[in-house]
């Protein structure tokens, strides 16, 4: 027979803690339907490879440690999800109205799987592109080219919803606010594609977009406008009325457009380029200074040292824009590293939007190239630009409203060598992310959390394991964080216990 003390291990929530505070940034991905660029590789797949392709592609935004997904789910006046206004894509099933075969749903199960790894769901709208020279496939009865020819326009090798049209502009709006109430998405997107980027005829001259008849309409009904301007206060409009329904019917949801990303050559001053306000009428400066928009993505495709599209002097300039304090999120191309592009220029724009102090994200296009790891810019980028976890930027203007604190309970097994942590908050609002900070031999630790996730594990040699302190806060879908709970860690030896042979 022996005499052994019981050591008993407990967390007790103190107050006088502080816990660090966590650094905030968007790291968002775009994922291309159209032209099967980044999802699903190629029309017609099985169900069970398009889901695994999809499967991947989370898998390595939650390895780089980024906290969103753009997928564009219409590139085409189509549909990647089921819908009553348009047909199925063809990128998708390679069979234009067809769906999958066995069904599913790409969105929702895309927003199962995002959630599950702490990842935002954005969905990504083209709102007036009807046909593109990739899709090869035999055309719906049921797509609007068909059934409304009236609202299209032939133009080049495309096919294109009049922006004039007054029952265009509806269509997309509702197929758009259709997918917002259907779904739990985080985010509404449209990217540059307004009025088309100018095609040429054969013999190299520009081709006018061909709307003389909805022009010649709005003149007849009184209308004062030059054709340019009257292109462009329909884009305007398309977009103001897109804001406003989307914060009418869900006012959590974020709206965000990534527009061409010179405004207009001169702006500032060095910059020469496209004039997107005059070839695709898009007044991107004017969104952004009216706040239509929650986060805004200029496409900012070119190296930090191009004289005349430089990286920085851009950033720089839309920021100096940003008169309602809305998020900037600047578009950053990885796609050039097929093209002998050196994929430590990406590094180095992630770090300039870093020494911006108005800029507290980024978006990636060209995810096939992170999936890849295209000369290595996955492996580049986990190790110098997203090796740390972050959150989301707050939006306070959708609502400022902190999550409750968490409660926390803690169990041991010793002899399993298994310690667990258990949380919770008493709100009908689940959260998006948690953060659990440890403190362990002095030093803090912060993780980012999925919502779906409410335990914490720790196996093996316990007792050196556990941490000091134990922090672990909500955070809603607006980026809001609330207080968090903190717990020492105590040890209580109790009385001699006689050990019997």
């Amino acid at each position: 027979m022996g005499v052994r003390a019981q050591t008993r291990y407990g967390y007790v929530e103190v107050k006088d803690v502080a816990a660090p505070v966590v650094p905030r940034e968007f790291r968002a991905a775009w994922v291309a339907t159209v032209g099967n660029i980044d999802w699903p590789s190629k029309p017609g797949l099985p169900v069970t490879q398009q889901k695994a392709e999809m499967i991947a592609i989370l898998n390595r935004l939650q390895q780089l440690k980024m906290n969103a997904i753009i997928l564009q789910v219409r590139p085409t006046a189509d549909a990647l999800y089921p819908s009553k206004n348009e047909p199925w894509s063809w990128y998708l099933t390679g069979n234009m109205g067809q769906p999958p075969n066995p069904y599913y749903d790409p969105i929702a199960f895309t927003i199962v799987e995002a959630r599950k790894r702490g990842i935002e769901f954005h969905a990504w709208f083209n709102p007036f592109r009807a046909r593109h020279p990739s899709c090869k496939g035999k055309v719906s009865a049921s797509h609007i080219t068909r059934k409304r020819p009236d609202l299209v326009r032939r133009y080049g090798s495309l096919e294109w919803l009049d922006p004039g049209h007054p029952e265009v502009q509806s269509h997309s709006l509702n197929v758009i606010l259709d997918v917002m109430k259907r779904y739990d998405v985080d985010g509404i997107h449209i990217d540059d594609y307004f009025y088309p980027y100018p095609e040429k005829t054969r013999g190299g001259k520009l081709m006018p977009f061909p709307d003389q008849s909805t022009y010649a309409r709005y003149r007849r009904l009184g209308g004062k406008l030059s054709v340019s301007d009257w292109r462009r206060d329909n884009v305007n409009r398309f977009v103001k009325r897109l804001y406003l329904s989307i914060k009418k019917t869900k006012p959590w949801v974020k709206f965000g457009i990534s527009p061409f990303g010179i405004w207009r050559p001169g702006y500032p001053k060095q910059i020469k380029g496209m004039d997107a306000y005059e070839t695709l009428y898009a007044n991107a400066l004017l969104w952004w200074q009216k706040g239509w928009v929650d986060y805004f993505a200029p496409q900012l495709y070119w190296p930090i040292d191009s004289p005349g599209q430089s990286f920085p002097v851009l950033l720089n300039w839309w920021s100096a824009q940003n008169l309602r304090n809305r998020h900037l999120w600047p578009g950053i191309s990885v796609w050039g590293t097929k093209m002998d592009r050196n994929p430590r220029e990406v590094v180095n724009q992630i770090a300039a939007t870093r020494r911006q102090p108005k800029v507290h994200g980024q978006v990636i296009y060209g995810m096939n190239g992170l999936l890849t790891n295209s000369l290595g810019i996955a492996s580049l980028l986990a190790k110098h630009s997203y090796n740390v976890d972050v959150l989301p930027p707050a939006m306070p203007w959708l609502g400022r409203k902190q999550p409750p604190k968490p409660r926390m309970s803690f169990g041991l097994d010793l002899a399993a060598k298994l310690a667990g942590f258990h949380w919770k908050i008493a709100s009908t609002k689940p959260a998006r992310h948690w953060v659990l900070q440890q403190k362990i031999k002095g030093k803090w630790k912060s993780k980012v959390l999925p919502g779906t996730q409410k335990t914490f594990f720790i196996r093996g040699e316990l007792v050196p394991q556990l941490p000091e302190y134990i922090a672990i806060s909500a955070v809603d879908r607006n980026g809001i964080q609330g207080p968090p709970i903190v717990a020492r860690k105590s040890v209580t030896v109790g009385a001699p216990v006689r050990k019997t042979k």
